[in-house]
């Protein structure tokens, strides 16, 4: 990737736990509760442990999936690479969506919690285009912010989060005591309109509340060690927000009585005046300001990464993938998502607003787990992910049938904006994006298995092999890049030594401009000096050439086998070396590095499945053989 386009990797676990988390403990934990507590009742702490579990699937998929492959964009960029441009588009714009309208719900809480602190402390009242003013206002210091640092902002976003965990332990702690059982009689609301489905339509409507949980990973590649710790920082945040919304929400139901909170437009700074007076709504008013900067700050920064990614793919305008040479951050996807929140915040109502981002989270994830069976499926051996989903394929199947389900309960609105952005995106990858893009993604290679049909490209083989370099911090040295431009022979049908010798003899001939015969006496004559198969299957055979600083290999896949004098099976598998004399040092060398390949664990198993040339290219250069870097 050109480093006009590049990202810094600047964040460590930590950074990532208060994304994750500050993304989750927001408006869905301060102003939602009450919300919903108008529609179901005591019911809503329920869905909030419902909707936690249901999260769960989905933080395994994007673990998995962003630990193969941690770049910029989230869920577009996996689906883009398992399902192709147009479903990658559809994904990018509703997952940029449903992130900035999450962001959008958090900065309307803030205006909110300012509306009641003029109230209390002015007697003033704020209209509601006042309030709409404050939220575009915040819209814009945020985006500021991410505009200059990432760093700076993750710092800031660290100090929130520790803030609110706190608070909300103590409001935890001291309000426990103070539940009255009967505020939960009847569990669920009367004149619930959803009837004995009002639990399950409610998880669908609070499932907003742990969207941000996943959010983390469209910045992944600005983390230092994906692999380990996007999933643990991931998990992390799952288990301690959860506990918390569930613990929260149940006390402000157990504190406050039905028409308290159904009126209150800040239920647990209310709850928490019951309990610690002035001190405790101050406290969590704070916290709920807090939570708001969080989710906004950390909506926007990992928002802006899915136009950046899109852009990188062609599918969008070449600017927005430009990174600010001064700043190391997206500028010009920064101002747009900033602009989308605007547009949100002005024209949609606060309820219909978070129908519709859970909508599109849902259906983001549900995406994601066609994704990993898609990728698991496709048997791309550069696919490597360093957490993997656990009872596979059961539990991606079974959450995209849940997830369907919880989509078909939220009413017809949210499904007419989802629709309408596949309709736009259908739309707009036709008009400007299908001669652009390249058509490889992972379900074309499940068609090839279904089909035996030959698929030539190995674009997105060696797109996850980069990245897997980066991922893993892989210095190539001159071994890899011989492996990286050699020729490689996958010989069909049982052959004879002599002409194989022969094939490989034109190649080097061409490369190291030596005459053919001669390259043939030679590989004849270290045959006959002594036998280079090594072990059962596996032949090594090098030659010294004339001149100087010359050196070459050429790796041999044959299935069926090559009859070399004097041994007893077929080999199966050839590395031809040939250098010159005063390349002797390296010749060992170059011996260790294909010692350590083939001594890999199960490497004759996936040198044998993979599919073609750039598979075993790729299966080579993969290897975990330590690297000679001081050359």
């Amino acid at each position: 990737m050109d480093k006009e386009h590049q990202l810094s990797r600047t964040l460590g676990l930590w950074d990532v736990f208060s994304i994750a988390a500050g993304a989750m403990i927001s408006s869905g934990l301060f102003v939602l509760p009450a919300i919903v507590y108008r529609i179901g009742g005591p019911s809503i702490v329920a869905s909030y442990m419902l909707a936690s579990l249901l999260i769960l699937p989905s933080v395994f998929a994007k673990a998995e999936l962003a630990t193969a492959m941690p770049r910029a964009g989230g869920t577009y960029f996996y689906v883009k690479r398992s399902i192709g441009g147009l479903w990658g588009l559809f994904c990018g714009l509703s997952d940029w969506c449903s992130l900035a309208m999450k962001s959008a719900f958090a900065v309307m809480g803030i205006a909110l919690f300012s509306k009641m602190f003029c109230q209390y402390a002015f007697e003033i009242t704020l209209s509601n285009s006042t309030l709409k003013i404050i939220a575009a206002a915040c819209c814009l210091f945020f985006g500021g912010m991410n505009w200059v640092s990432v760093k700076s902002t993750t710092r800031f976003q660290n100090l929130l989060v520790l803030y609110m965990l706190v608070v909300l332990s103590v409001f935890i702690v001291m309000g426990i005591s103070s539940v009255h059982p009967v505020r939960f009689h009847p569990f669920v609301s009367p004149e619930a309109s959803h009837g004995k489905w009002t639990i399950l339509a409610l998880t669908g409507a609070v499932f907003v509340s742990f969207g941000g949980l996943t959010k983390v990973t469209t910045i992944a590649e600005e983390v230092r060690q994906p692999g380990k710790q996007l999933p643990t920082g991931m998990l992390l945040a799952w288990a301690v927000v959860s506990l918390f919304y569930i613990a929260v929400v149940f006390v402000t139901i157990g504190v406050l009585d039905s028409e308290a909170l159904a009126a209150s437009d800040a239920p647990i700074s209310t709850a928490a005046g019951v309990f610690m007076g002035t001190t405790g709504v101050v406290l969590l008013t704070l916290a709920a300001l807090a939570a708001f900067v969080t989710t906004a700050n950390g909506g926007i920064l990992a928002a802006s990464r899915s136009p950046m990614a899109m852009s990188r793919d062609h599918l969008l305008p070449a600017g927005l993938a430009q990174v600010s040479k001064r700043f190391g951050t997206p500028g010009h996807s920064i101002l747009i998502t900033c602009g989308l929140m605007i547009l949100s915040i002005v024209f949609l109502e606060l309820e219909l607003l978070v129908k519709t981002a859970s909508a599109l989270l849902l259906l983001m994830f549900l995406m994601d787990n066609v994704s990993v069976i898609l990728m698991r499926q496709s048997k791309i051996q550069t696919y490597r992910p360093k957490f993997k989903v656990p009872f596979y394929p059961y539990l991606p199947i079974a959450t995209i049938v849940v997830y369907l389900v919880l989509l078909l309960k939220m009413g017809r609105v949210p499904l007419c904006i989802s629709g309408g952005f596949l309709i736009t995106s259908a739309v707009w990858y036709k008009l400007y994006a299908a001669k652009r893009v390249m058509q490889d993604s992972a379900v074309m290679r499940v068609v090839q298995q279904v089909t035996d049909r030959e698929i030539t490209s190995p674009t997105l083989e060696n797109e996850l092999r980069d990245i897997l370099f980066e991922r893993d911090n892989i210095i190539a040295d001159r071994f890899d890049h011989l492996l990286h431009d050699c020729t490689i022979f996958d010989l069909k049908g049982k052959k004879p030594a002599q002409e194989v010798f022969e094939q490989a003899a034109a190649v080097f001939s061409e490369k190291l401009e030596i005459d053919q015969k001669t390259l043939v006496e030679k590989i004849g004559q270290r045959e006959a000096e002594g036998s280079t198969v090594l072990e059962t299957g596996l032949a090594i055979p090098h030659i010294v050439i004339e001149g100087e600083k010359k050196f070459q290999i050429l790796p041999v896949r044959a299935a069926d086998g090559i009859d070399f004098p004097h041994a007893k099976d077929p080999v199966k598998t050839v590395f031809f070396l040939a250098g010159t004399k005063d390349e002797r040092n390296y010749h060992l060398r170059a011996l260790m590095a294909i010692a350590q390949i083939v001594q890999e664990k199960d490497f004759y198993g996936r040198w044998f499945a993979a599919r073609d040339t750039a598979a075993l290219r790729n299966l080579l250069l993969l290897s975990k053989r330590k690297r000679d870097t001081q050359q």
